[in-house]
């Protein structure tokens, strides 16, 4: 939660795997016996609603004085809901939470995420139905992907036609977290819908070829897109009594995590972040998009005229920390300790680690290098802990300088940690900035909340605008800079040119 002035007032979280262990997840996700197939269980989500609103309740969380809501989910996820759950959405009864009152509202109870690789077969078909990869790319901003959307549907389509034919409405787990404030069927918003290869970017409409080599009566069920800043309507009387909002809360436009954290990082043209969470990504504000079949075009979640480019690593903090319980004992105090005192390089020794099938490039396994460029079984704890992380920064390097890039900005969960940044200044030779709050997603949606509760199509520059105060510069000059005094309305630009 956030004030007018974009500083955080309250924090709250709810863990799956240990809080709700009733749906029996590891990492918030089911992955089936093919290792391809990976799903949540959408009740779960609902269930964690219900428990992150009682803890901000018990914590004593002014409801009352909530002006705007806003969202993010992870991308790529779908829900499909059951006919006639649009009608329970809007009776909900506030004696009961959501998850009791939506037990029977889903026709696919176990969404596909983002982990999901199952669906080559409905890619191949969709590339060669609207003329290859390229052609998809050029219409959706992405060829297409086996965790996106449109693909996902198709396979329960061609798999469980029956649930298909039962389900009323598809949300993102993003417009389906709207639908659950809203008290009905939420509106998927641009930047997230432009993950799903069934949207053209530069209309901002469904693309009718994409549509057509998904499933029939397509449209129907997944409704028009709106800009990312459209105010949906005013929150459900459900939560007005329940929780004490007021009556006048608006419901602005859910997005994805990655235009989330965009927003939340307060990019601006040029500028680039790298978000070090379960997935890693690398991402940009761009103006003027060039799809090709490496890597994804979004629609900008802040500005309707921009975009943002994208390329995300599926390999990331989960094959962290791996490593960190093989080699470090679990500790990351000692993982830490193992970076800052083996040498930037690592001797030579390179490693490549993709624990799961990789996005870009599309690879599997463990591959380790020495200086003699041979491949060789295993390093020393040591060399293996720097071996991952140089590895994991050097890849994104490489696309990084395809892209362009000014600024470096981290975020994610890693990003908390100075030695791992250290090694991604010295790999990208760049100062790498962070900011007050790690989970820059989140920071995102009460940042487009107010967005879209003070004007719709604010220019977003106009907010008040700061960075954290601290930057990491590439070794050996590691010296921090601090920026004291300065209120949340005051605007702090840098120009370095070297690290004095």
């Amino acid at each position: 939660a956030v004030d007018g002035n974009l500083s955080v007032v309250h924090q709250d979280n709810v863990q799956f795997d240990s809080e709700l262990p009733e749906f029996g997840t590891q990492g918030g996700v089911h992955i089936h016996a093919d290792s391809l197939t990976v799903t949540s269980p959408v009740l779960m989500w609902v269930k964690a609603l219900d428990l992150i609103l009682g803890k901000m309740k018990n914590a004593g969380f002014d409801f009352s004085r909530v002006k705007a809501l806003s969202g993010s989910g992870q991308q790529h996820g779908s829900v499909y809901w059951r006919k006639g759950t649009n009608q329970v959405l809007r009776d909900l009864q506030p004696g009961k939470t959501l998850h009791e009152l939506l037990k029977g509202g889903f026709a696919v109870s176990d969404s596909p995420v983002w982990m999901d690789s199952s669906t080559t077969e409905q890619c191949q078909y969709l590339e060669t139905a609207v003329g290859g990869a390229q052609r998809v790319a050029d219409i959706t901003g992405s060829r297409a992907y086996e965790r996106f959307t449109g693909n996902q549907i198709a396979k329960i389509y061609k798999a469980q036609p029956e649930k298909y034919e039962d389900t009323e409405r598809i949300s993102l787990v993003s417009s389906f977290a709207a639908s659950l404030f809203l008290g009905s069927y939420a509106a998927i918003d641009y930047s997230d819908g432009s993950g799903m290869n069934l949207m053209d970017i530069f209309s901002k409409q469904w693309a009718d070829s994409c549509l057509e080599a998904t499933a029939p009566h397509l449209e129907e069920r997944l409704g028009a897109p709106v800009h990312s800043s459209a105010v949906l309507g005013l929150l459900s009387p459900y939560h007005v009594t329940r929780y004490g909002f007021p009556e006048d809360c608006k419901v602005v436009a859910f997005t994805g995590d990655n235009p989330g954290s965009l927003a939340g990082m307060r990019l601006q043209e040029g500028d680039i972040a790298v978000s070090l969470g379960t997935s890693d990504t690398v991402f940009l504000w761009i103006k003027e998009p060039r799809p090709t079949v490496e890597g994804h075009i979004f629609c900008n979640p802040v500005d309707r005229s921009s975009y943002m480019a994208l390329i995300c690593y599926k390999n990331g903090s989960l094959t962290r920390e791996r490593i960190r319980n093989k080699c470090a004992g679990g500790s990351w105090e000692v993982f830490s300790s193992v970076l800052r005192t083996t040498p930037t390089g690592n001797n030579g020794n390179i490693g490549i680690y993709f624990d799961a099938m990789e996005i870009t490039p599309s690879a599997v396994g463990v591959h380790r290098f020495d200086k003699e460029n041979t491949k060789v079984a295993g390093f020393s704890a040591q060399g293996e802990i720097r071996a991952l992380v140089e590895g994991q920064f050097l890849a994104k390097r490489v696309h990084a300088e395809k892209l362009g890039y000014k600024i470096m900005l981290a975020t994610g969960g890693a990003s908390s940690n100075k030695d791992i940044l250290q090694v991604l200044s010295d790999v990208f030779y760049a100062p790498v900035y962070t900011i007050d709050v790690a989970n820059s997603a989140c920071l995102g949606c009460g940042y487009r909340a107010l967005q879209g509760d003070l004007i719709n199509g604010i220019d977003w520059l106009s907010l008040p605008h700061y960075h954290k105060d601290e930057m990491v510069f590439p070794s050996p000059k590691s010296n921090v800079c601090t920026v004291a005094g300065l209120g949340s309305n005051h605007i702090c630009c840098f120009k370095y040119t070297s690290c004095s």
